[in-house]
């Protein structure tokens, strides 16, 4: 009963639309401000503050004072994961409805965080040459890293000993929504977005989840993990979806 209970509270506050919105803008793996949050879910930031108070208490959601101001994010990879099986079974389970795709779409579908691991064509497609390549396997349920992939990995900047140390899950698929294929998640997930974002082959697109890659970031997963990224790709930024890292 006491677990029904919880069940029937936590999705009681991702069930909010405004509070969906919320959650939804922290899966991009950034802190930010209520002020921000409030923007984005078209809301008033004493309505947003609200929202926050009760996802804070539910501990769905951390805040971190600096100053004057306090910044949100996803309090854990477990709230995080939650929040990927709900977008992926609302996207691919239930019915969809017809909405014309925008810019903004074909943005999120090419590349973008999920939390703190990359998805869409990108991850897909990393996780694709990773896996063809013989460095990691992924199953349904799990994965794991040969001892190829630790060599490989680790020359590319992964600490595993320290991977090994977190205390979260290891190695795993995640069911990409938009492409309906697995990216890369888990702790080694995590750790290659961000060597990705440390050597400056990604950026951030303000106020979204989507991803730009930079021209140093087309050499490098050309060079480092074999993509074979068309020219045309560069060229037309409105199109990203011309730019798909063909394996």
């Amino acid at each position: 009963m006491v677990a029904a209970a919880n069940l029937v509270e936590v999705a009681a506050l991702v069930g909010d639309t405004a509070r969906a919105t919320i959650l939804a803008a922290l899966m991009g793996g950034q802190a930010l401000t209520g002020r921000e949050l409030a923007y984005l879910a078209h809301i008033s930031p004493p309505t947003a503050s609200e929202h926050l108070i009760r996802l804070v208490e539910a501990r769905l959601v951390a805040v971190t004072k600096q100053g004057r101001f306090r910044y949100f994010r996803i309090a854990s990879p477990l709230v995080a994961r939650m929040l990927e099986s709900i977008i992926a079974v609302a996207a691919i389970e239930v019915p969809a409805r017809y909405q014309p795709r925008s810019l903004q779409d074909e943005a999120l579908r090419f590349a973008r965080t999920c939390y703190d691991h990359f998805a869409g064509q990108l991850g897909v497609g990393l996780a694709d040459r990773l896996c063809a390549q013989g460095h990691v396997v992924l199953g349904e349920d799990g994965g794991e890293v040969s001892e190829g992939g630790i060599v490989f990995l680790s020359r590319f900047g992964l600490d595993f000993d320290a991977l090994r140390r977190q205390r979260r899950v290891y190695c795993r698929p995640c069911l990409d929504w938009t492409e309906r294929r697995p990216h890369l998640a888990g702790a080694v997930g995590a750790a290659l977005a961000a060597r990705c974002f440390d050597l400056g082959w990604v950026q951030r697109k303000r106020d979204s989840r989507a991803l730009t890659i930079t021209e140093r970031g087309w050499d490098g997963f050309n060079e480092v993990f074999g993509f074979d990224t068309p020219e045309d790709g560069r060229e037309d930024k409105r199109m990203p979806e011309r730019a798909v890292a063909r394996l």
